[in-house]
């Protein structure tokens, strides 16, 4: 029997009714996903992305588990942890620099320690999700070349130099994913964010450089080369528009490659303080969600240095992240990454650290129970009651 859940919301304590459990006679929730062979786990993964919503909303760090502020590849270690006691339910991971088979991802971090803190993320029973910041196949330079728009047009072109090489930049990809394993050699399940913020115009892949037509066919093609050649049945498949004024429902639904082609609904919201543009997409998200039974998160958000016009902003985190995602039904929300650098010589963090004056703030956050971290999760990659996923 699930509990009465007691939100705080406006200083005011209200009642949300959680359902009971499924009787014999309810009618299973019946899921959809883009790989139709994709592993009990990742499948359990994709009911419990949707069934904890009635819970809470997960709380993650992008690469939280390999750095932190002041320290570099301890393990065990995490910021958040740090200041909190327990790890973040989501750990964020990138892809990035995988394609030409170098030993260190984009961050610096070996892939090897990639590999080490999602065995052990795994282990806690909590969530991974990879992004994948590829490097331009046609230029050699970094995501952010966006000096051609026919990148796109030629991987599509069955056979062309861009074709071969975009494959094997997957089948690189597949093959550190192939070892991503669980103590009993079985695949750990991956939320995959490909081509993610394609809204924008800062990547080869985005607005600037790619027609609606050929970005929704290399979406495709990407993923049926991973699930249909090269076997890849872990991966949960999720999109990640870059929204981060006020926006409309509509601007969700941009280059949308097809309900059979995607899994989960993400967006990344640098909203910075504007709470009014994240509580609307936030909103929005959740519409979304609903019309297309498909679960939703926010997939990367946060303030460089939690900073408000210039200083500490001490309550950012009940008011610029609890507030807009209460009731809301996110399965997470990911905060992007803390830079290691002891010198202090960037502002460039997201989440706090021991001494950082949002603290205070941060464990009231961490303290509500819309908040879910690692020690409150279910087990998420057993199939919940009354769920089915096909």
């Amino acid at each position: 029997m699930f509990i009465l859940l007691f939100t705080l919301i406006s200083g005011v304590c209200e009642a949300a009714e959680i359902p009971e459990k499924k009787g014999n006679n309810d009618k299973t929730i019946e899921l959809t996903m883009v790989d139709k062979n994709a592993t009990a786990e990742t499948k359990a993964l994709y009911a419990n992305l949707w069934a904890i919503r009635d819970l809470g909303t997960m709380f993650g760090h992008h690469e939280g588990l390999l750095y932190g502020r002041y320290w570099n590849n301890e393990q065990g270690r995490s910021d958040v942890k740090d200041v909190c006691g327990d790890y973040p339910a989501i750990t964020g991971l990138d892809f990035s620099q995988i394609e030409t088979n170098s030993e260190k991802s984009i961050n610096g971090p070996l892939f090897s320690d990639l590999r080490r803190v999602a065995k052990e993320a795994y282990s806690r029973g909590e969530v991974i999700t990879f992004c994948w910041h590829a490097d331009n196949p046609l230029t050699g330079g970094t995501s952010w070349d966006n000096s051609n728009n026919t990148v796109l047009r030629e991987i599509l072109i069955e056979g062309s130099a861009m074709n071969l090489k975009f494959k094997t930049w997957l089948d690189n990809l597949a093959a550190f994913n192939a070892t991503l394993t669980d103590v009993n050699g079985k695949p750990i399940p991956v939320i995959f964010r490909p081509f993610h913020e394609h809204t924008q115009g800062w990547n080869w892949w985005g607005k600037k450089c790619a027609t609606a037509e050929e970005f929704i066919g290399v979406w495709q093609f990407t993923i049926k080369y991973l699930r249909d050649t090269k076997q890849v049945h872990n991966f949960i498949y999720a999109i990640s528009p870059q929204m981060d004024g006020v926006q409309p429902k509509e601007d969700l639904l941009f280059r949308w490659p097809g309900d059979n082609w995607v899994d989960f609904l993400g967006m990344d919201c640098y909203h910075g303080t504007n709470t009014k543009a994240f509580s609307n997409n936030v909103a929005n998200l959740a519409a979304v969600s609903a019309e297309k039974m498909k679960p939703f998160g926010v997939t990367e958000t946060g303030q460089e240095g939690i900073k408000k016009n210039g200083s500490d902003y001490v309550e950012y985190w009940t008011k610029e992240i609890l507030a807009p995602i209460t009731g809301q039904k996110a399965s997470f929300v990911m905060l992007w990454r803390n830079m290691y650098d002891p010198s202090n010589n960037r502002i460039h963090y997201y989440a706090p650290f021991k001494g950082q004056a949002s603290v205070p703030d941060f464990l009231e956050f961490y303290k509500n129970p819309v908040t879910l971290f690692s020690n409150d999760l279910p087990e998420m990659y057993t199939m919940p009651e009354g769920y089915s996923v096909k």
